[in-house]
């Protein structure tokens, strides 16, 4: 089975790639990736193909998807923060990339779709749990890009007969996620400070709240997804309906390194939501037998990745 990975050197993609790999040598895997944000390195011994460039490039998709059965579409210019300073390019990459991809999809025989939606379309909906049916209001150019991905791809599905599988991440973490850069996920900053002796910066108060995600749980179901076909005709929270704050987090990082680490608060950022959490009847449903992974192995693993890789001391 050949499978296109959209994406597939950033850190859900990556991921991704060795998942399939240890599941079953069936899998014939292709890359996508320009590594703007993404790394060469994360793909290291691994068999994927790469083909190296942006998913804006109609000849060079095409020519990756030639004989795919499986289109998982990661490809992004991801994090809030980074859509409010460019919020163009975040447009060009997460939506008409997107469309790109749909196109070419439509061209292949009955080639499933996948794609990566996100929690941030809720935005400003105060409801808790996020349920997939209440009202999107984006909060930033990054969610509203998001709510187009999927919005595109479920209207490709119900236009053209697709099997199309749009799901909203929320906060995924686990290793290889980079911790270097201005807009890095909360986990892997954090954890680049501790292991440098620096104080956690965090955002607000800290009594924010979000729905981790371990990267495992996350491949396991989008593996799932490939073997059984499994479409869906809405959107549907791949999550587990667990509700973290920012300080919780810290004190279960502490807990694990065995030792209080210093914090400095900074003003809230722009774009950012307060409190966010799953309802995943709708994932529990289509894949009854997949169980999420507690938060404290997941930050366990990640943590030993940190140590063995070192990661803060990679060049951004």
């Amino acid at each position: 089975m050949k499978i296109l990975i959209t994406g597939g050197g950033g850190f859900v993609g990556s991921n991704l790639v060795r998942s399939l790999e240890s599941k079953s040598t069936d899998f014939e895997i292709i890359v996508i990736d320009d590594f703007s944000f993404g790394f060469k390195k994360n793909l290291e011994n691994t068999k994927a193909k790469i083909f190296e460039g942006s998913i804006l490039d109609d000849d060079l998709l095409s020519g990756a998807a030639e004989g795919c059965s499986a289109i998982v579409h990661l490809a992004a210019r991801t994090s809030v923060p980074r859509s409010v300073a460019d919020p163009i390019s975040t447009h060009l990459i997460n939506a008409t990339g997107t469309m790109k991809v749909l196109e070419l999809t439509k061209k292949l025989k009955n080639a499933q779709l996948i794609v990566a939606s996100s929690s941030s379309v809720y935005g400003a909906t105060p409801e808790l749990p996020k349920i997939e049916n209440l009202p999107t209001r984006p909060l930033s150019p990054y969610a509203a890009s998001k709510l187009a991905t999927e919005a595109y791809s479920l209207a490709w599905a119900h236009c053209y007969n697709l099997p199309v599988l749009a799901f909203r991440f929320f906060n995924i973490f686990g290793p290889q996620q980079p911790p270097h850069h201005t807009y890095a996920a909360a986990i892997p900053t954090f954890l680049s400070a501790a292991f440098q002796n620096n104080p956690l910066p965090i955002f607000g108060d800290g009594n924010q709240t979000r729905d981790f995600t371990y990267v495992d749980s996350v491949t396991e179901i989008i593996i799932s997804a490939i073997e059984n076909k499994t479409s869906y005709p809405e959107p549907v929270n791949l999550a587990f309906g667990s509700q973290t704050s920012i300080l919780e987090l810290i004190k279960e990082i502490e807990k694990i390194l065995g030792r209080n680490l210093p914090v400095n608060h900074l003003p809230p950022r722009v774009g950012d939501i307060t409190h966010s959490y799953a309802d995943n009847k709708i994932l529990q449903m289509l894949f009854p037998d997949v169980k999420a992974t507690k938060l404290s192995k997941g930050i366990e693993e990640t943590i030993a990745w940190f140590e063995k890789e070192r990661p803060w001391e990679d060049s951004p």
